[in-house]
């Protein structure tokens, strides 16, 4: 029992922290090196995709999709999806998917004259999935080793935290208060009930010892 337990907390807790790190936002400093636009056709993978952006008809099964390729300073390449989360979830209240394509179409550059630019974005890269994550959000930088304190992700982080342990603190005051005592007294029940079947069980063992040695 005690491994089931500490299985789903373990479970538990990864789903967590896999739900933020797909939702919180990112920040990753790359050169953008092209952009295009692209037919999605939306199968299994097709819960990590946005829907169909502000204005559009809705429920197709495709439909054209942004791109930004971009490299890191490492040379690794990363691909961008760039959608519209309209008010939907994740709530970043994004709709300006074009003008977004076009300044990063603006800010490419080669290897031999970077620009590094700062792509704001949620989700996961998984090519055997393919699903990529989505940006929402590109500023020129000074240079690749730039690096940001995610201000809000420590807020949202922190905010939740503090809510779990209030839930926990009053849990367990509630357990200490009203469930601890009713287990004690059905322990002592049990236990006093143990004592007697005891009692009457030694009682039956003595009379039977008895009966066998007047049968004798």
């Amino acid at each position: 029992m005690v491994y089931v337990k500490w299985g789903f907390w373990t479970l538990f807790w990864l789903f967590v922290a896999a739900f933020f790190h797909y939702t919180l936002p990112q920040h990753d400093v790359v050169r953008i090196t092209d952009t295009y636009e692209k037919r999605i056709d939306f199968g299994e993978n097709s819960i990590f995709w946005a829907k169909e952006d502000s204005g559009n008809a809705s429920g197709n099964v495709n439909r054209d999709v942004f791109f930004i390729q971009t490299k890191f300073p490492n040379e690794k390449v990363m691909v961008y999806r760039n959608e519209d989360t309209s008010a939907g979830w994740p709530p970043y209240f994004k709709f300006d998917t074009a003008n977004l394509q076009a300044e990063a179409a603006d800010m490419k550059s080669s290897a031999d004259a970077p620009q590094w630019v700062a792509v704001k974005h949620y989700g996961w890269r998984n090519e055997f999935l393919s699903i990529y994550p989505n940006a929402v959000g590109v500023k020129a930088v000074e240079g690749p080793d730039v690096t940001f304190i995610p201000w809000l992700n420590i807020l949202i982080l922190t905010v939740f935290f503090a809510f779990v342990w209030a839930i926990y603190v009053r849990w367990r005051r509630f357990r200490q208060a009203r469930i601890d005592p009713v287990l004690e007294d059905m322990g002592d029940s049990l236990e006093a009930a143990g004592d007697n079947l005891a009692e009457k069980r030694g009682r039956f063992r003595a009379w039977l010892d008895t009966w066998r040695g007047k049968a004798r």
